[in-house]
């Protein structure tokens, strides 16, 4: 049996431990986090979905206590970052992609999907599927809900969905709940909400839909709080 810990660092950043042997992080901006950059040791892979500085965040901070550390994105995002960070190492990808990690015996599947959103004109946004061995998790960065998400949640069969809530710059509660029918995940975290003023929104709200309309199960964290999940 493996366990993956995944925690909400506020915002859209996201932390994730598979079974203590890969450490991932997703869109690590750090504003609304207990734990800050130097708190952050043995990454494996900086995922980061666009490039607006409420995703981008501390990844430059983090790959400074963490060398070996791969940033993962659109190319030319992560020939962006990989230069002005300094980064040894990088990963450029595409939509539709999907690279193979390898590290102490488990192999993770990442692959690039869609989002409807903008980037700073480096690269277009994106989301992540992340398929570890009997898990996949769909982080789908900023966006709006858009049909292919139903494709998404086909193709790659996701257990855990983490989907923007807070409107204004994404999808709000009622677009988010029509995503999570569109995914058919087990669960769902909400993301992207209440950092600020303009994208305020209530979770148990999110909840109460989702659950009186699917079988989905929504999981709400405040930041720094962490859910694991058994495989």
């Amino acid at each position: 049996m493996a366990d993956i810990k995944v925690t909400w660092l506020g915002h859209a950043a996201f932390e994730i431990d598979y079974d203590g042997k890969v450490k991932i992080l997703i869109d690590p901006f750090l504003v609304a986090s207990p734990k800050k950059a130097g708190d952050f040791k043995d990454v494996d892979l900086i995922l980061v979905t666009h490039a607006h500085q409420d995703h981008v965040g501390d990844t430059c901070e983090i790959l400074k206590n963490n060398p070996k550390a791969k940033i993962v994105a659109v190319y030319e995002l992560a020939s962006h970052l990989a230069e002005k960070c300094g980064a040894k190492d990088f990963v450029g990808m595409n939509i539709g992609g999907t690279w193979k990690f390898k590290k102490n015996g488990v192999e993770v599947l990442i692959t690039q999907v869609e989002a409807t959103h903008s980037s700073m004109g480096i690269g277009t946004a994106t989301g992540f599927v992340v398929r570890f061995p009997g898990f996949t998790i769909y982080h789908a960065g900023d966006t709006g809900v858009f049909s292919s998400m139903e494709l998404i949640g086909k193709l790659y069969n996701v257990t855990l969905a983490l989907l923007p809530i807070g409107s204004h710059f994404t999808m709000g509660i009622d677009e988010a709940v029509e995503a999570t029918k569109l995914i058919k995940p087990e669960y769902v975290i909400p993301m992207h909400y209440n950092t600020f003023d303009v994208i305020k929104a209530d979770p148990n709200e999110f909840k109460s839909k989702v659950e009186e309309s699917t079988s989905t199960k929504v999981i709400i964290l405040n930041p720094g709080e962490s859910n694991t999940f058994f495989v």
